[in-house]
């Protein structure tokens, strides 16, 4: 099974247009959006957030996707794949996975605690613990680069989107 996994794309086309590159280039299994997808709260530009609503909706068939706390539903209308509220849970060969935005974790700590969750929201990647966060596509922090996660054969990888440089991995077997 090779996955993607991608946080908080806001609306950035330029990285989503790298994104998708690298869509084309590893022929993901699956996608796994964790959220925060079109709405930028810099700034509003509805040609970019349609730009990038249609390169996320050319892969809709293996896509999946949790609502972030700045998607809104008139932005998630333009998407034509699952858009789950909140938490879900996905099979990635035998490992097991919370996926959720982040920001409502208080309410699902009980299920967090002990199982491995993909976790956006902070802007920031994270391979250190059970809660994996792939970073920031559109708008990293602390001085981050724009990042992916690719899940392929147990391994995670975090992965620079300006370079396509392998910036943390971790072995989950």
């Amino acid at each position: 099974m090779k996955a993607l996994i991608a946080s908080d794309i806001h609306g950035n086309l330029e990285y989503m247009q790298k994104l998708d590159k690298i869509c084309e280039k590893e022929k993901f299994d699956k996608i796994i959006l964790l959220g925060d997808l079109l709405h930028n709260y810099y700034y509003y530009n509805q040609a970019e957030e349609n730009g990038v609503a249609s390169l996320l909706n050319k892969r809709a068939n293996i896509t999946i996707s949790v609502v972030g706390n700045c998607d809104r539903d008139y932005e998630i209308d333009k998407l034509l794949f699952p858009v789950v509220n909140e938490i879900d849970k996905i099979d990635l060969d035998e490992h097991s996975f919370f996926i959720t935005h982040g920001h409502l974790n208080y309410k699902y700590r009980y299920l967090l605690d002990d199982n491995y969750a993909f976790v956006g929201h902070t802007h920031i990647y994270d391979l250190s613990d059970k809660h994996i966060n792939p970073g920031s596509v559109g708008l990293p922090r602390n001085h981050n680069e724009s990042t992916c996660l690719i899940y392929n054969n147990h391994i995670l990888s975090i992965i620079s989107l300006d370079t396509g440089e392998i910036l943390a991995k971790k072995c989950l077997k």
